[in-house]
This record gives C-alpha cells, sequence and structure tokens, in this order.
C-alpha cells in the first residue's frame, strides 16, 4: 500500500524529467542551420556564410618564414636547405620524387620519364652544368611556381616535401658524378644499380650479366 503511494507521488516527477530530458535531446540533434550559399534575411547582404575576420590565417599557414615558403631571399634563389638534411628527409624526398618527378624527370634525372615518350616535350636533365650549379632554392621555386611547360605543384606537394625533393635531386646529381674521392674514409663503396632495358610499353627489364669467359682444365681463361 505505501510503495504503490509513493510510485504516485514520483510518477509525475519521473514523467516530466523524462519529456524535459527528451526535449533538450532533439534539441541538440535537430538544429537550425544553413545550406552552404544559402539567403539569410538576418544579414544586411543577404549572405549565410560569413566572411573569416580580416587579417585571419589558416592554422599552420602564418608563413613568417618568407625563404621556406619561396626559397628565395629578396627577390634571388638562395642555396641552403631550411632545415638539416638527414637520411629521413632524403628517403622523404626520394619518395615524393619518384610519385611526382619521375614520370617526366625520370628515376635518375635525366629527363627520359614515360611522359616524354607521349609527344610532351623531354625535360633537360639534372645534370647538365647549369642545373648541377644552381642554388637549391631555385629547385624549390621550379616546383612551387613551374616553369615553361612544367606546371607548378604546390596545390600537390606540401613545402616540406618540395624542400625535400630538392635535397634528393642534389642528391641524384651527386649520385651520377660522383668520382670514389668523394666517398668518406671508412665506408664502402655499393654495388653498381642493376641496369634495365627497354622492352616497349614502359615496360623494363634487367639486362643479363654478362656470362663469364670459358675455362679450359687447366683453369685459365681460353
Amino acid at each position: 500500500m505505501g510503495t504503490a503511494l509513493n510510485l504516485r507521488k514520483v510518477l509525475p516527477a519521473l514523467l516530466a524529467l523524462i519529456a524535459i530530458t527528451a526535449g533538450c535531446r532533439i534539441d541538440m540533434h535537430i538544429q537550425p542551420y544553413y545550406r552552404p550559399l544559402a539567403k539569410s534575411e538576418f544579414f544586411a547582404d543577404d549572405r549565410s556564410a560569413r566572411l573569416p575576420v580580416e587579417g585571419t590565417v589558416a592554422r599552420g599557414d602564418l608563413r613568417e618564414d618568407t625563404y621556406f615558403y619561396t626559397g628565395k631571399i629578396g627577390g634571388n634563389p638562395g642555396d641552403y636547405m631550411p632545415f638539416p638534411v638527414t637520411r629521413e628527409v632524403l628517403d622523404r624526398g626520394r619518395e615524393r620524387y619518384n610519385i611526382t618527378c619521375t614520370p617526366c624527370h625520370g628515376r635518375v634525372g635525366d629527363g627520359k620519364g614515360f611522359i616524354p615518350t607521349r609527344g610532351f616535350r623531354q625535360p633537360p636533365s639534372f645534370h647538365i652544368d647549369r642545373l648541377r650549379k644552381a642554388p637549391i632554392g631555385y629547385l624549390f621555386d621550379v616546383d612551387t611556381n613551374g616553369f615553361g611547360v612544367m606546371p607548378d605543384y604546390a596545390a600537390q606537394v606540401a613545402p616540406r616535401d618540395r624542400w625535400c625533393i630538392a635535397a634528393y635531386i642534389r642528391a641524384l646529381q651527386l649520385s651520377q658524378n660522383a668520382t670514389s674521392a668523394d666517398v668518406p674514409a671508412g665506408q664502402k663503396v655499393p654495388s653498381p644499380a642493376p641496369k634495365f632495358r627497354d622492352i616497349g610499353n614502359g615496360a623494363t627489364l634487367p639486362e643479363a650479366e654478362p656470362a663469364p669467359p670459358a675455362t679450359e682444365t687447366g683453369g685459365e681463361p681460353k
């Protein structure tokens, strides 16, 4: 008997609580909003989408370091990296180069990529004197703004990755023109990479290694 009376007293408050919380939940899930570019009579210009406050800069895009974003000092390309060149930087540069640059410039930067075989103008080799002597900021600037028939890659490749690519191009240039004197003391020269031959349609196969000279029973070459 007592329990029934208590339930009668509590039930109205419980129902009211459920109604209030349910109403809040619906209001939070179904909120008024404007569709993109919809008209709004609230603002004088009738636009629901509002412009950012003047001077607003996207997070991470302040661009205080002018050289990092342009590769130039004043109006001239600089000749230093804006951050230390490590193995990780070169690995990243090689990865990005092979994705975005190899189709035209080739794996070793000789300008013999796949795209020029289909009628596009062949780019110059990175190993000519003009580009070997060009400041590294110049390589970054060309990747950023394009040059000649080459389009800019500012939208496709982040600034840091463009610097990594520039550093890797420098490594390519050194690799194709290095001598034994350039090898640091105590370092071993790695075995040369296998050569490949073109079999058409952009496909390649490793070149066969030359067979060793035939010998007679005495062990001396014929």
